[in-house]
Protein backbone atom coordinates (compact mmCIF):
# COMPACT_ATOMS: atom_id res chain seq x y z
CA UNK A 1 0.00 0.00 0.00
CA UNK A 2 1.46 3.38 -0.99
CA UNK A 3 1.78 6.32 1.39
CA UNK A 4 -1.10 8.12 -0.37
CA UNK A 5 -3.27 5.01 -0.10
CA UNK A 6 -2.59 4.85 3.63
CA UNK A 7 -3.50 8.52 4.03
CA UNK A 8 -6.74 7.98 2.12
CA UNK A 9 -7.54 4.84 4.13
CA UNK A 10 -7.01 6.64 7.44
CA UNK A 11 -9.14 9.55 6.23
CA UNK A 12 -11.94 7.14 5.40
CA UNK A 13 -11.73 5.59 8.87
CA UNK A 14 -12.06 9.01 10.44
CA UNK A 15 -15.00 9.97 8.22
CA UNK A 16 -17.74 11.33 10.47
CA UNK A 17 -21.40 10.54 10.02
CA UNK A 18 -22.84 12.63 7.22
CA UNK A 19 -24.97 15.59 8.33
CA UNK A 20 -28.73 15.51 8.45
CA UNK A 21 -30.37 15.56 5.05
CA UNK A 22 -31.48 19.16 5.52
CA UNK A 23 -27.80 20.15 5.74
CA UNK A 24 -26.84 18.36 2.55
CA UNK A 25 -28.33 20.97 0.23
CA UNK A 26 -28.58 18.53 -2.66
CA UNK A 27 -28.75 20.21 -6.07
CA UNK A 28 -29.76 18.97 -9.51
CA UNK A 29 -28.62 20.24 -12.88
CA UNK A 30 -28.31 18.96 -16.45
CA UNK A 31 -25.05 19.48 -18.33
CA UNK A 32 -24.90 20.51 -21.97
CA UNK A 33 -24.20 16.92 -23.03
CA UNK A 34 -27.41 15.75 -21.35
CA UNK A 35 -25.92 14.17 -18.23
CA UNK A 36 -27.92 14.70 -15.04
CA UNK A 37 -25.66 15.99 -12.26
CA UNK A 38 -26.57 15.77 -8.57
CA UNK A 39 -24.30 17.46 -6.05
CA UNK A 40 -23.99 17.84 -2.30
CA UNK A 41 -21.16 20.01 -0.99
CA UNK A 42 -19.63 18.57 2.19
CA UNK A 43 -16.41 20.08 3.53
CA UNK A 44 -15.79 17.91 6.61
CA UNK A 45 -12.99 15.98 4.91
CA UNK A 46 -10.95 16.60 1.74
CA UNK A 47 -12.56 13.70 -0.15
CA UNK A 48 -15.06 13.36 -2.98
CA UNK A 49 -17.39 10.44 -3.74
CA UNK A 50 -18.70 10.00 -7.28
CA UNK A 51 -21.42 7.56 -8.38
CA UNK A 52 -22.60 7.08 -11.95
CA UNK A 53 -25.72 5.21 -13.06
CA UNK A 54 -25.84 4.54 -16.80
CA UNK A 55 -28.75 3.13 -18.78
CA UNK A 56 -26.58 0.28 -20.08
CA UNK A 57 -27.86 -2.72 -18.14
CA UNK A 58 -28.53 -6.29 -19.20
CA UNK A 59 -32.03 -5.46 -20.45
CA UNK A 60 -30.38 -4.07 -23.60
CA UNK A 61 -28.77 -7.36 -24.65
CA UNK A 62 -30.35 -10.28 -26.48
CA UNK A 63 -30.80 -13.70 -24.90
CA UNK A 64 -28.14 -15.08 -27.26
CA UNK A 65 -25.66 -12.52 -25.90
CA UNK A 66 -26.56 -12.73 -22.23
CA UNK A 67 -23.64 -11.41 -20.20
CA UNK A 68 -22.60 -8.79 -22.76
CA UNK A 69 -23.58 -5.80 -20.60
CA UNK A 70 -21.86 -7.32 -17.56
CA UNK A 71 -18.62 -8.10 -19.41
CA UNK A 72 -18.59 -4.61 -20.93
CA UNK A 73 -18.78 -3.04 -17.47
CA UNK A 74 -16.01 -5.30 -16.16
CA UNK A 75 -13.67 -4.16 -18.94
CA UNK A 76 -14.16 -0.42 -18.51
CA UNK A 77 -11.20 -0.18 -16.14
CA UNK A 78 -9.02 -2.63 -18.07
CA UNK A 79 -7.44 -0.21 -20.50
CA UNK A 80 -8.10 3.02 -22.39
CA UNK A 81 -6.69 4.67 -25.49
CA UNK A 82 -4.04 6.31 -23.27
CA UNK A 83 -3.49 3.79 -20.47
CA UNK A 84 -3.10 0.04 -20.24
CA UNK A 85 -4.93 -1.93 -17.54
CA UNK A 86 -1.74 -1.88 -15.46
CA UNK A 87 -1.35 1.88 -15.87
CA UNK A 88 -4.97 2.46 -14.83
CA UNK A 89 -4.33 0.39 -11.71
CA UNK A 90 -1.05 2.15 -10.96
CA UNK A 91 -2.64 5.58 -11.37
CA UNK A 92 -5.41 4.72 -8.92
CA UNK A 93 -2.91 3.31 -6.45
CA UNK A 94 -0.66 6.38 -6.74
CA UNK A 95 -3.48 8.77 -5.81
CA UNK A 96 -5.07 6.38 -3.31
CA UNK A 97 -8.41 6.32 -5.12
CA UNK A 98 -10.96 3.54 -5.47
CA UNK A 99 -12.73 2.83 -8.75
CA UNK A 100 -15.30 0.10 -9.32
CA UNK A 101 -17.64 -0.74 -12.20
CA UNK A 102 -20.52 -3.17 -12.36
CA UNK A 103 -23.82 -3.95 -14.02
CA UNK A 104 -27.36 -5.00 -13.16
CA UNK A 105 -30.53 -5.72 -15.09
CA UNK A 106 -31.27 -2.05 -15.78
CA UNK A 107 -28.14 -0.03 -15.07
CA UNK A 108 -24.37 -0.07 -15.29
CA UNK A 109 -22.67 1.63 -12.34
CA UNK A 110 -19.29 3.26 -11.73
CA UNK A 111 -18.08 4.36 -8.29
CA UNK A 112 -15.05 6.49 -7.47
CA UNK A 113 -13.79 7.82 -4.14
CA UNK A 114 -10.85 10.20 -4.27
CA UNK A 115 -8.97 12.88 -2.33
CA UNK A 116 -9.96 16.41 -3.31
CA UNK A 117 -6.42 17.36 -4.34
CA UNK A 118 -6.39 14.54 -6.89
CA UNK A 119 -9.88 15.21 -8.25
CA UNK A 120 -8.62 16.64 -11.53
CA UNK A 121 -6.60 13.51 -12.33
CA UNK A 122 -9.46 11.29 -11.16
CA UNK A 123 -11.95 13.01 -13.47
CA UNK A 124 -9.47 12.75 -16.33
CA UNK A 125 -9.23 8.99 -15.77
CA UNK A 126 -13.00 8.71 -15.45
CA UNK A 127 -13.44 10.55 -18.76
CA UNK A 128 -10.99 8.18 -20.45
CA UNK A 129 -12.92 5.18 -19.23
CA UNK A 130 -16.26 6.55 -20.42
CA UNK A 131 -15.11 7.86 -23.79
CA UNK A 132 -12.08 5.77 -24.77
CA UNK A 133 -12.23 2.34 -23.15
CA UNK A 134 -10.10 0.19 -25.48
CA UNK A 135 -11.17 -3.40 -24.70
CA UNK A 136 -7.78 -5.08 -25.23
CA UNK A 137 -8.13 -8.66 -26.48
CA UNK A 138 -5.88 -10.03 -23.73
CA UNK A 139 -8.01 -8.36 -21.05
CA UNK A 140 -11.22 -9.59 -22.69
CA UNK A 141 -9.93 -13.17 -22.53
CA UNK A 142 -8.85 -12.73 -18.90
CA UNK A 143 -12.16 -11.25 -17.81
CA UNK A 144 -14.13 -13.89 -19.70
CA UNK A 145 -12.27 -16.61 -17.86
CA UNK A 146 -13.02 -14.84 -14.57
CA UNK A 147 -16.72 -14.59 -15.42
CA UNK A 148 -16.91 -18.22 -16.54
CA UNK A 149 -15.26 -19.33 -13.29
CA UNK A 150 -17.80 -17.26 -11.34
CA UNK A 151 -20.70 -18.79 -13.28
CA UNK A 152 -19.39 -22.28 -12.57
CA UNK A 153 -18.89 -21.55 -8.87
CA UNK A 154 -22.42 -20.21 -8.52
CA UNK A 155 -23.84 -23.45 -9.86
CA UNK A 156 -22.54 -25.04 -6.69
CA UNK A 157 -24.21 -22.46 -4.47
CA UNK A 158 -27.76 -23.62 -3.58
CA UNK A 159 -28.98 -20.14 -2.74
CA UNK A 160 -27.91 -18.83 -6.15
CA UNK A 161 -29.46 -21.84 -7.89
CA UNK A 162 -32.76 -21.22 -6.13
CA UNK A 163 -32.72 -17.50 -6.92
CA UNK A 164 -31.93 -18.02 -10.60
CA UNK A 165 -34.58 -20.71 -10.97
CA UNK A 166 -37.15 -18.44 -9.29
CA UNK A 167 -36.37 -15.51 -11.60
CA UNK A 168 -36.37 -17.68 -14.73
CA UNK A 169 -39.76 -19.18 -13.84
CA UNK A 170 -41.33 -15.86 -12.81
CA UNK A 171 -40.09 -13.81 -15.79
CA UNK A 172 -39.69 -16.34 -18.63
CA UNK A 173 -38.12 -15.04 -21.81
CA UNK A 174 -37.13 -11.74 -20.20
CA UNK A 175 -33.77 -10.21 -19.31
CA UNK A 176 -35.08 -10.05 -15.74
CA UNK A 177 -35.31 -13.84 -15.74
CA UNK A 178 -31.70 -14.36 -16.86
CA UNK A 179 -28.53 -14.13 -14.76
CA UNK A 180 -26.74 -10.83 -15.40
CA UNK A 181 -23.43 -12.65 -15.83
CA UNK A 182 -24.93 -14.77 -18.61
CA UNK A 183 -24.19 -18.45 -19.10
CA UNK A 184 -21.17 -20.37 -20.29
CA UNK A 185 -22.80 -20.82 -23.71
CA UNK A 186 -23.53 -17.10 -24.18
CA UNK A 187 -20.35 -15.64 -22.66
CA UNK A 188 -17.78 -17.72 -24.57
CA UNK A 189 -18.64 -16.28 -28.03
CA UNK A 190 -18.55 -12.63 -26.90
CA UNK A 191 -15.85 -10.74 -28.79
CA UNK A 192 -14.23 -7.33 -28.94
CA UNK A 193 -16.53 -6.08 -31.70
CA UNK A 194 -19.70 -6.83 -29.76
CA UNK A 195 -18.28 -5.19 -26.63
CA UNK A 196 -17.24 -2.06 -28.51
CA UNK A 197 -20.62 -1.79 -30.22
CA UNK A 198 -22.48 -2.11 -26.91
CA UNK A 199 -20.17 0.45 -25.29
CA UNK A 200 -20.51 2.96 -28.12
CA UNK A 201 -24.27 2.67 -28.21
CA UNK A 202 -25.22 2.72 -24.53
CA UNK A 203 -22.44 4.51 -22.64
CA UNK A 204 -23.58 8.04 -23.41
CA UNK A 205 -23.94 11.16 -21.22
CA UNK A 206 -27.64 11.64 -21.92
CA UNK A 207 -28.19 8.14 -20.48
CA UNK A 208 -26.21 8.93 -17.33
CA UNK A 209 -26.91 10.16 -13.80
CA UNK A 210 -23.83 11.35 -11.90
CA UNK A 211 -23.85 12.08 -8.16
CA UNK A 212 -20.95 13.98 -6.60
CA UNK A 213 -20.72 14.40 -2.82
CA UNK A 214 -17.84 15.87 -0.83
CA UNK A 215 -15.32 18.68 -0.75
CA UNK A 216 -16.38 20.37 -3.97
CA UNK A 217 -19.04 22.89 -4.95
CA UNK A 218 -21.59 22.50 -7.72
CA UNK A 219 -19.91 25.28 -9.71
CA UNK A 220 -16.48 23.63 -9.39
CA UNK A 221 -17.59 20.18 -10.44
CA UNK A 222 -19.82 21.45 -13.27
CA UNK A 223 -16.94 23.41 -14.79
CA UNK A 224 -14.55 20.48 -14.40
CA UNK A 225 -16.97 17.99 -15.94
CA UNK A 226 -17.79 20.29 -18.86
CA UNK A 227 -14.08 20.36 -19.65
CA UNK A 228 -13.11 16.70 -19.24
CA UNK A 229 -16.27 15.42 -20.93
CA UNK A 230 -16.26 17.86 -23.84
CA UNK A 231 -15.70 14.97 -26.25
CA UNK A 232 -18.38 12.75 -24.72
CA UNK A 233 -21.33 13.27 -27.04
CA UNK A 234 -24.99 12.40 -26.78
CA UNK A 235 -26.25 9.12 -28.15
CA UNK A 236 -29.71 7.68 -28.56
CA UNK A 237 -32.05 8.68 -25.76
CA UNK A 238 -33.04 6.26 -23.01
CA UNK A 239 -36.28 4.41 -23.57
CA UNK A 240 -38.44 3.35 -20.66
CA UNK A 241 -38.12 -0.33 -19.86
CA UNK A 242 -41.12 -2.48 -20.66
CA UNK A 243 -42.72 -4.38 -17.79
CA UNK A 244 -41.65 -8.02 -18.11
CA UNK A 245 -44.27 -10.67 -18.71
CA UNK A 246 -44.56 -12.81 -15.61
CA UNK A 247 -46.00 -16.19 -14.72
CA UNK A 248 -48.73 -15.93 -12.10
CA UNK A 249 -49.78 -19.53 -11.64
CA UNK A 250 -48.76 -21.66 -8.64
CA UNK A 251 -45.89 -24.00 -9.44
CA UNK A 252 -43.24 -26.05 -7.62
CA UNK A 253 -39.71 -26.44 -8.99
CA UNK A 254 -37.36 -29.02 -7.50
CA UNK A 255 -33.60 -28.99 -8.05
CA UNK A 256 -31.81 -32.05 -6.75
CA UNK A 257 -28.57 -31.40 -4.85
CA UNK A 258 -26.83 -33.65 -2.37
CA UNK A 259 -27.21 -31.28 0.57
CA UNK A 260 -28.16 -31.61 4.22
CA UNK A 261 -30.06 -28.31 4.06
CA UNK A 262 -32.86 -27.45 1.65
CA UNK A 263 -32.82 -23.94 0.20
CA UNK A 264 -36.38 -22.74 -0.34
CA UNK A 265 -37.99 -19.73 -2.01
CA UNK A 266 -41.73 -19.10 -2.04
CA UNK A 267 -42.91 -16.05 -3.92
CA UNK A 268 -44.56 -14.30 -6.82
CA UNK A 269 -44.58 -10.97 -8.59
CA UNK A 270 -44.55 -7.76 -6.57
CA UNK A 271 -44.95 -4.04 -7.23
CA UNK A 272 -42.84 -1.43 -9.00
CA UNK A 273 -41.06 1.20 -6.92
CA UNK A 274 -43.54 3.90 -7.87
CA UNK A 275 -46.59 1.96 -6.67
CA UNK A 276 -48.74 3.90 -4.20
CA UNK A 277 -48.75 0.91 -1.81
CA UNK A 278 -44.96 0.71 -1.61
CA UNK A 279 -44.64 2.18 1.89
CA UNK A 280 -47.48 0.17 3.43
CA UNK A 281 -45.92 -2.94 1.88
CA UNK A 282 -42.59 -2.15 3.54
CA UNK A 283 -44.29 -1.95 6.94
CA UNK A 284 -46.24 -5.15 6.29
CA UNK A 285 -43.16 -7.04 5.12
CA UNK A 286 -41.15 -5.94 8.16
CA UNK A 287 -43.74 -7.60 10.36
CA UNK A 288 -43.99 -10.70 8.17
CA UNK A 289 -40.33 -11.53 7.59
CA UNK A 290 -38.25 -8.44 6.93
CA UNK A 291 -37.65 -7.47 10.54
CA UNK A 292 -35.03 -10.07 11.43
CA UNK A 293 -35.56 -11.42 14.93
CA UNK A 294 -38.59 -9.12 15.27
CA UNK A 295 -40.50 -10.75 12.43
CA UNK A 296 -43.30 -13.28 12.65
CA UNK A 297 -41.48 -15.66 10.28
CA UNK A 298 -38.38 -15.77 12.47
CA UNK A 299 -40.44 -16.19 15.62
CA UNK A 300 -42.61 -18.97 14.24
CA UNK A 301 -40.20 -20.99 12.09
CA UNK A 302 -36.92 -20.52 13.94
CA UNK A 303 -37.60 -19.53 17.54
CA UNK A 304 -40.65 -21.69 18.27
CA UNK A 305 -39.97 -24.73 16.05
CA UNK A 306 -36.23 -24.52 15.51
CA UNK A 307 -36.66 -25.43 11.85
CA UNK A 308 -34.47 -22.83 10.18
CA UNK A 309 -31.41 -20.78 11.01
CA UNK A 310 -32.15 -18.26 8.27
CA UNK A 311 -35.66 -17.16 7.33
CA UNK A 312 -36.77 -13.82 5.91
CA UNK A 313 -39.06 -12.19 3.35
CA UNK A 314 -38.71 -9.16 1.15
CA UNK A 315 -40.34 -7.18 -1.61
CA UNK A 316 -37.87 -6.15 -4.29
CA UNK A 317 -39.16 -3.11 -6.19
CA UNK A 318 -37.65 -2.07 -9.52
CA UNK A 319 -38.76 0.64 -11.92
CA UNK A 320 -41.15 -1.50 -13.96
CA UNK A 321 -41.81 -4.53 -11.77
CA UNK A 322 -41.17 -6.20 -8.45
CA UNK A 323 -40.98 -9.52 -6.65
CA UNK A 324 -42.05 -10.98 -3.33
CA UNK A 325 -39.85 -13.71 -1.86
CA UNK A 326 -40.05 -15.74 1.33
CA UNK A 327 -36.62 -17.36 1.72
CA UNK A 328 -35.41 -19.99 4.17
CA UNK A 329 -32.97 -22.84 4.72
CA UNK A 330 -33.97 -25.91 6.70
CA UNK A 331 -33.14 -29.61 6.97
CA UNK A 332 -34.39 -31.71 4.06
CA UNK A 333 -36.63 -33.71 6.39
CA UNK A 334 -38.34 -30.58 7.74
CA UNK A 335 -38.78 -28.76 4.42
CA UNK A 336 -42.46 -29.68 4.16
CA UNK A 337 -43.25 -28.47 7.65
CA UNK A 338 -41.31 -25.21 7.12
CA UNK A 339 -43.13 -24.51 3.86
CA UNK A 340 -46.45 -25.14 5.59
CA UNK A 341 -45.56 -22.65 8.32
CA UNK A 342 -44.47 -20.05 5.76
CA UNK A 343 -47.80 -20.38 3.99
CA UNK A 344 -49.60 -20.09 7.32
CA UNK A 345 -47.78 -16.85 8.17
CA UNK A 346 -48.67 -15.41 4.77
CA UNK A 347 -52.32 -16.43 5.29
CA UNK A 348 -52.37 -14.94 8.80
CA UNK A 349 -50.98 -11.65 7.54
CA UNK A 350 -53.88 -11.46 5.10
CA UNK A 351 -56.64 -12.48 7.50
CA UNK A 352 -55.72 -10.86 10.83
CA UNK A 353 -55.00 -7.28 11.78
CA UNK A 354 -51.47 -6.79 13.08
CA UNK A 355 -51.16 -5.57 16.65
CA UNK A 356 -50.52 -1.96 17.60
CA UNK A 357 -47.15 -3.01 19.04
CA UNK A 358 -46.11 -4.73 15.80
CA UNK A 359 -47.13 -1.71 13.76
CA UNK A 360 -45.30 0.70 16.05
CA UNK A 361 -42.11 -1.38 16.12
CA UNK A 362 -42.06 -1.66 12.32
CA UNK A 363 -42.59 2.05 11.75
CA UNK A 364 -40.04 3.04 14.39
CA UNK A 365 -37.40 0.79 12.86
CA UNK A 366 -38.02 1.86 9.28
CA UNK A 367 -37.89 5.56 10.10
CA UNK A 368 -35.09 5.22 12.66
CA UNK A 369 -32.80 3.26 10.35
CA UNK A 370 -33.48 5.45 7.33
CA UNK A 371 -30.66 7.96 8.03
CA UNK A 372 -28.13 5.10 7.84
CA UNK A 373 -28.72 5.12 4.10
CA UNK A 374 -26.66 8.30 3.90
CA UNK A 375 -24.21 8.20 6.81
CA UNK A 376 -21.16 8.47 4.51
CA UNK A 377 -20.50 10.54 1.42
CA UNK A 378 -20.43 7.45 -0.78
CA UNK A 379 -23.82 6.34 0.52
CA UNK A 380 -25.21 9.83 -0.05
CA UNK A 381 -23.97 9.77 -3.65
CA UNK A 382 -25.57 6.39 -4.27
CA UNK A 383 -28.78 7.49 -2.57
CA UNK A 384 -29.01 10.63 -4.70
CA UNK A 385 -28.69 8.52 -7.83
CA UNK A 386 -31.50 6.23 -6.69
CA UNK A 387 -33.72 9.20 -5.87
CA UNK A 388 -33.21 10.57 -9.37
CA UNK A 389 -33.61 7.22 -11.12
CA UNK A 390 -36.88 6.41 -9.38
CA UNK A 391 -38.07 10.03 -9.79
CA UNK A 392 -38.69 10.49 -6.08
CA UNK A 393 -37.69 14.17 -5.90
CA UNK A 394 -34.87 15.72 -3.86
CA UNK A 395 -37.29 16.35 -0.99
CA UNK A 396 -37.97 12.60 -0.69
CA UNK A 397 -35.91 12.11 2.52
CA UNK A 398 -38.02 14.76 4.22
CA UNK A 399 -41.20 12.98 3.13
CA UNK A 400 -40.17 9.42 3.98
CA UNK A 401 -40.98 9.59 7.69
CA UNK A 402 -44.46 10.93 6.98
CA UNK A 403 -45.11 8.28 4.29
CA UNK A 404 -44.23 5.49 6.72
CA UNK A 405 -45.83 7.19 9.70
CA UNK A 406 -49.30 7.39 8.20
CA UNK A 407 -49.54 3.62 7.53
CA UNK A 408 -52.31 2.09 9.64
CA UNK A 409 -53.17 -1.45 10.74
CA UNK A 410 -55.95 -1.45 8.17
CA UNK A 411 -53.45 -0.41 5.47
CA UNK A 412 -51.19 -3.33 6.39
CA UNK A 413 -54.03 -5.83 6.07
CA UNK A 414 -55.26 -4.22 2.85
CA UNK A 415 -51.89 -4.48 1.09
CA UNK A 416 -51.37 -8.00 2.45
CA UNK A 417 -54.67 -9.08 0.92
CA UNK A 418 -53.86 -7.34 -2.34
CA UNK A 419 -50.17 -8.17 -2.76
CA UNK A 420 -49.74 -11.51 -0.99
CA UNK A 421 -51.41 -14.22 -3.07
CA UNK A 422 -50.77 -17.66 -1.55
CA UNK A 423 -52.75 -19.38 -4.31
CA UNK A 424 -50.14 -18.12 -6.82
CA UNK A 425 -46.95 -18.99 -4.93
CA UNK A 426 -44.04 -20.15 -7.02
CA UNK A 427 -42.04 -22.58 -4.85
CA UNK A 428 -38.41 -23.48 -5.54
CA UNK A 429 -36.75 -26.20 -3.49
CA UNK A 430 -33.04 -26.98 -3.83
CA UNK A 431 -31.91 -29.99 -1.83
CA UNK A 432 -31.81 -33.77 -1.59
CA UNK A 433 -35.20 -34.39 -3.17
CA UNK A 434 -35.53 -37.99 -2.03
CA UNK A 435 -35.58 -36.74 1.55
CA UNK A 436 -37.90 -33.81 0.95
CA UNK A 437 -41.59 -34.49 1.42
CA UNK A 438 -43.81 -31.59 0.49
CA UNK A 439 -47.58 -32.01 0.15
Amino acid sequence: MTRKSIIFFLAALLLPAAPAWSAMAAKRSVLANGMVLLTSEQRALPTVAIELMIDAGARHESAARAGLAHLTSKLLTEGTAKRSALQVSETLDFIGASLDAGCGDDLATISMTILKKDLSLGLELLAEILTAASFPVAEIDRQKQSVLASIKAKQEDPGTLAGEAFAAALFPGSAYGRPVEGTEATVKPLDRKSLQEFFQRYYRPNRTIMSVVGDVSEAEISAALSQVFKNWHKGEASQAAASPTRTDGARTLRINKDLTQANIILGHGGVARGDADYYAIQVMNYILGGGGFSSRAMDSIRNERGLAYSVYSYFGAEKTHGTFQFVMQTKNDSAGEAIGLAREEIRRMREELVSEAELSDAKNYLTGSFPLRFDTNRKVAGFLGQVEYFELGLDYPNQYGELIGKVTRADVQRVARQHLTPEKLLTVIVGSQQKIKVP
